[in-house]
């Protein structure tokens, strides 16, 4: 039998085996830094080495320590002393004086990202996002909770069998830049989980802010152990790698960009943990010759409001109708420019380059940055193996397009392509449709606008994050996380 050793120190040198017949060797920088104590984890796709220094994987493992605890006392805590939570948690936030509080927080985050040219879409605490915050906690006081619920009974002579819901157990949240979500992820309280979150340097402060003002009074007002709503308090990668490593958990979501959310989903299925992954985003709206033209403009404008994960990203244009389609595309194109007050971008497939003038592809506009203002070519050529790139815009509304011979060949690239994530054809054949919906390998399939990718919207419940299906479709759930979809089966035998 093998003898287990623990390592306290690195070579540079040393091969380290992953993927059964890969290997990735350790560099002198990375064996100088490492100490007695310290982790190194292997992204199983990249090889690339993670360190994990032994203060992070401390924070990170006793944050999942006191949410475990936690978890074990909620199996005492009634469902109405988990509704006086969250109506708790939302009076704080409809607090002025707790909120005024919170912007202040916020302001220096903000301005800590913007200096350091980083996104600040989605992490300027608002009034708008005050009241979704509020109005989604609220939501969890009239949701039903699946603890204790018998889902379904199996009679027999002279017993019955009975299956029933039961809290799954810790569940983590790594997410970046949305302080938001810190409430929107407590949904999982609801069926008797714990959760414990962690965040990125962005909104850290705004956060914490959040935790010590609202959250946790609220926990001590409604009964709740003080554990179960749970932050990592540490800005560094390390950490959310350390946590995701934690065989303890019950679930691990990640929401964020690709590369990030797919080292940690491989790091959490290393651990044997489940996962739910939110990770590139970009919609596809594809218009057929039987496209009705008012109706694709519409859904084109109402698709980018604002950029985020369903926002529209790459439009199909059947041949047949781009010359009646390609103006209006422009023109609602414009008209959501116009209403970000920044001019469009269009990234367009190379060999559909006689879809515009020269002098249009000669054309430099100023588009609107993380980093600012930066002088680009307003149209871009690229190749086709790119039309699925999820583009991440800031105040610029930004898309690509390319032009197919029929829907079919459009489903082919959206397959191929895209992440798999959502999908819209516009046409107002029934039959089209119909086989679009069959042939397209996404969760989400609609057709109109792509925005109503939402779990609030579309459910009318808080959203803990949307999966794509780039990584296989998901075992025994929609892509749509909520709070009530977090829970296990017990079955247990009567006699009667």
């Amino acid at each position: 039998m093998n003898k287990i050793e623990t390592v306290n120190h690195l070579e540079a040198g040393t091969s380290v085996l992953f993927g059964g017949d890969k290997r990735v060797r350790i560099d002198a920088g990375l064996a100088a830094r490492f100490q007695p104590g310290d982790s190194l984890e292997i992204a199983p796709k990249t090889g690339e080495l993670l360190y994990i220094p032994a203060r992070e994987k401390a924070i990170a493992r006793g944050a999942v320590s006191r949410a475990l605890k936690a978890f074990e006392s909620m199996r005492s805590v009634s469902d109405r002393a988990i509704e006086g939570f969250f109506g708790a948690f939302a009076e704080g936030l409809a607090d002025d004086r707790v909120w005024d509080r919170v912007v202040e927080v916020n302001r220096a985050d903000v301005a800590d990202a913007k200096a350091r040219g980083r996104s600040t879409v989605r992490l300027e605490a608002n009034e708008k996002m005050r009241l979704g915050m509020i109005e989604g906690l609220r939501g969890w006081i009239e949701a039903p909770s699946r603890r204790g619920q018998i889902l379904e009974t199996v009679k027999h002579e002279g017993f019955r069998v009975e299956l029933i819901g039961a809290a799954l157990g810790v569940v983590a949240f790594i997410f970046e830049g949305r302080p938001n979500v810190l409430a929107d992820a407590c949904g999982v309280i609801r069926g008797g989980n714990t959760v414990v979150f962690r965040i990125g340097r962005d909104a850290l402060k705004t956060a914490k802010a959040i935790m010590d003002l609202a959250l946790n009074p609220a926990l001590e007002k409604a009964g709740l152990p003080s554990g179960a709503a749970t932050l990592v308090e540490s800005s560094s990668h390390a950490s959310g790698w350390a946590m995701f490593c934690d065989g303890r958990l019950s679930l691990a979501v990640a929401r964020g960009s690709g590369h990030a959310v797919e080292t940690l989903g491989s790091l959490a299925r290393q651990a044997g943990v489940a996962t739910s992954l939110h990770g590139t985003g970009g919609a596809w709206i594809i218009a057929s010759e039987k496209a009705d033209a008012q109706t694709f403009g519409e859904a084109v404008y109402r698709s980018l409001d604002r950029k985020v994960c369903n926002t529209l990203n790459t439009v199909c244009l059947t041949r047949a109708v781009a010359g009646e389609l390609f103006p209006v595309l422009c023109k609602n194109l414009q008209k959501a420019a116009d209403r970000r007050g920044h001019p469009w971008k269009m990234h367009l497939s190379r060999h559909d380059r006689g879809l515009v003038e020269p002098e249009d592809l000669g054309r430099v506009v100023g588009i609107a940055r993380a980093e600012g203002i930066v002088q680009e070519h307003q149209i871009e050529l690229i190749d086709l193996e790119d039309i699925g790139k999820e583009w991440e815009w800031e105040g610029s509304p930004e898309i690509a397009l390319t032009l197919v011979d029929s829907v079919d060949e459009a489903v082919s690239l959206c397959n191929r392509y895209s992440p798999q994530f959502v999908g819209s054809l516009i046409s107002e054949d029934a039959t089209e449709q119909k086989h679009f919906y069959e042939s397209l390998n996404a969760p989400f399939v609609g057709d109109s606008f792509t925005r109503w990718v939402d779990g609030q919207y579309a459910l009318r419940k808080p959203e803990l994050g949307l999966s794509n299906w780039q990584n296989g479709r998901l075992f025994g759930r929609g892509s749509i996380l909520s709070g009530d979809s977090v829970f296990t089966v017990r079955t247990r035998y009567i006699r009667e």
